[in-house]
């Protein structure tokens, strides 16, 4: 099982869109791919057709009693409209957490220590995170194996990347782990010269960790937001789903 981290401390640059994406993907190429939701504002749950206020589980219940056994995480997991797709969601309540919990040891280790109990259940698991550095994220950070850090192709957007690699050093020094990171372009529009600038200083600013491609400004994102579909069952041949699935192909060279 290959556990897949999306985040970005910028809200607005893609991350939903690249877990859903990305899930769309596997799930059609026959994988079975479990999402977790660790964002409060829950847009994940909500694109896949949940209500995270009439949800009876959701991931923050799974905090407050942790499962002991395969099947009492099922109890937490939710099988979507699409084949092959499961979803841990997540709830307002999430934010609540770091209150909580946040002060007690091993709790950024939680969400690891769950996903082994389904790790031959699931090929892969993508995890979409909020737009903070919360335990939400400590636990995101820790369970993967590779993190992925959409960036939108604005100026302000890059401001944000720095406070993410600065976040990573921080939990590499504090782990003596190496984060396998990739920066992702995200909607890249070519005819604006701020997008051009912007891809140009990510290519000299973290070049090995550049992604070498982008994904573009595509409308057909936002209408399959609208359709709760991945886009790439929503539209298998437009440009969101090439530039997607040449990403998927490029993550998947370095998993073999």
């Amino acid at each position: 099982m290959f556990i897949w981290t999306v985040a970005n401390q910028k809200g607005g640059v893609g991350k939903t869109t690249t877990a859903i994406s990305l899930a769309g993907l596997l799930a059609q190429r026959g994988y079975r791919v479990l999402l977790i939701d660790t964002d409060p504002q829950a847009s994940l749950t909500c694109y896949l057709q949940f209500d995270p206020e009439q949800l009876p589980v959701s991931l923050f219940d799974l905090f407050v009693e942790p499962a002991e056994t395969k099947e009492e995480l099922a109890q937490v997991i939710l099988p979507t409209d699409l084949q092959n797709i499961s979803l841990i969601p997540a709830s307002m309540a999430l934010s609540t957490l770091d209150r909580m919990v946040g002060g007690q040891d091993g709790m950024g280790l939680f969400i690891k220590k769950q996903l082994t109990l389904v790790e031959d259940e699931y090929d892969f698991v993508l995890i979409d995170c909020p737009p903070v550095l919360g335990i939400m994220m400590v636990n995101a950070l820790a369970a993967c194996e590779k993190l992925l850090v959409p960036v939108q192709t604005d100026f302000l957007a890059l401001k944000g990347l720095e406070q993410m690699i600065k976040t990573l050093d921080i939990i590499q020094k504090s782990h003596a782990e190496n984060f396998d990171f990739c920066i992702i372009p995200t909607l890249y529009d070519k005819r604006t010269r701020a997008s051009i600038n912007a891809l140009e200083v990510l290519l000299a600013s973290y070049a090995d960790k550049v992604w070498s491609g982008v994904i573009p400004v595509d409308t057909k994102f936002r209408d399959a937001s609208l359709d709760h579909l991945p886009i790439s069952i929503y539209s298998r041949d437009c440009r969101g789903t090439i530039a997607y699935e040449a990403l998927l192909n490029d993550l998947m060279t370095t998993e073999k």
